[in-house]
């Protein structure tokens, strides 16, 4: 087999996280419900995006991205595949890659919606009130994934989040063909159990038919996949699939392969400051250690790791060096 390129190519949405601190009255007098995450239009955003506070700041978001900036943290060599426009905003998405050490070259979306971004206005209290728009990142087609891209990366993984334009889930095919043809394995991600409902048959079909080698989520989402319980889920998935990775918050995660169970504990934090990200923090350390060829209870151990470091300050994506971190508490990856 030819060598990789890279240990983790993610593919998902390409967005920009637009953060700033707002008075409980700013969110009353523009109709929003604190805590909740609003889908808005292009205007909308555009109206939102000229009212935001001179300090606010801008960087790379969305899950999959958040994931191969992880990867390239922890020492790992990540690539990711997702659709921006030509604009400022895209720019700045691409620019915040880079600077992460993420190989990043997709074209970007010459007409048509702008940049993905998502307006993230935090309350005196710490609560975030989200504004999303879906924008240029939908227009992800199979022309944006290229074989020799794909062949060259040891895990192709992909966001669930990304599964609702037709065009997009065409090119999540494309990748796990290109993939299991160049012999490297295909992972996923379910996202959220509102995606999973929506999804449910898809998602359980793209694992049955090992279009997916390695599924990623939490128990939520697992027990919204098998509509059970937690044991009867994860005896689900264990029938369903090759490998299974589940973050069990608190509790730390397991690893489900051949019908074994493996768990380790989550790695102790001070404060729980933000958990946005922690999900795509874990599959960044657990996607490196199985791309590299480690021990299950390693990745696992990677991705708990990861997650901790994520879930202690605002932002998803790692303020530190993961791969000093990782080398502190002995983990070979």
């Amino acid at each position: 087999m030819a060598e990789t390129r890279f240990d983790v190519l993610t593919i998902g949405n390409a967005m920009v996280d637009i953060l700033a601190t707002v008075d409980d009255a700013f969110l009353s007098k523009q109709g929003m419900t604190l805590g909740i995450m609003h889908l808005v239009d292009e205007t909308r955003s555009d109206y939102l995006y000229s009212l935001m506070p001179k300090d606010h700041r801008q960087i790379g978001g969305g899950s999959a991205a958040n994931t191969a900036a992880g990867v390239a943290s922890l020492g790992g060599r990540a690539a990711f595949i997702g659709k921006v426009a030509k604009d400022p905003l895209g720019k700045v998405f691409a620019a915040d890659l880079h600077h992460q050490g993420v190989h990043y070259d997709i074209a970007p979306l010459e007409e048509g919606p702008s940049t993905a971004r998502c307006m993230i206005l935090v309350s005196p209290s710490g609560e975030r009130t989200m504004n999303t728009f879906l924008g240029a990142c939908h227009q992800l087609t199979p022309a944006d994934i290229r074989e020799e891209q794909i062949a060259a990366a040891a895990v192709t993984y992909m966001e669930g989040f990304l599964w609702d334009p037709v065009e997009a889930k065409k090119a999540f095919v494309t990748a796990a063909h290109y993939a299991h043809k160049h012999e490297r394995a295909t992972s996923f991600t379910l996202s959220d159990p509102f995606c999973v409902n929506r999804y449910r048959e898809e998602f359980l079909d793209l694992i049955r038919s090992k279009t997916i080698d390695v599924v990623l989520g939490n128990i939520e989402e697992l027990k919204s996949l098998y509509q059970a319980d937690f044991h009867n889920a994860v005896q689900g998935i264990a029938r369903d699939a090759e490998l299974a990775a589940i973050t069990m918050g608190a509790d730390g995660a397991m690893v489900i392969s051949n019908g074994e169970i493996i768990t380790v504990p989550a790695y102790p934090v001070q404060q729980v400051v933000d958990a946005t990200g922690a999900g795509d923090l874990f599959a960044s350390g657990f996607l490196l250690g199985y791309a590299r060829g480690r021990d299950l209870e390693t990745a696992l151990k990677a991705g708990c790791l990861a997650a901790s470091e994520v879930i202690s300050h605002y932002g998803a994506r790692p303020l530190i060096d993961l791969e000093q971190l990782a080398k502190e508490h002995q983990l070979g990856l």
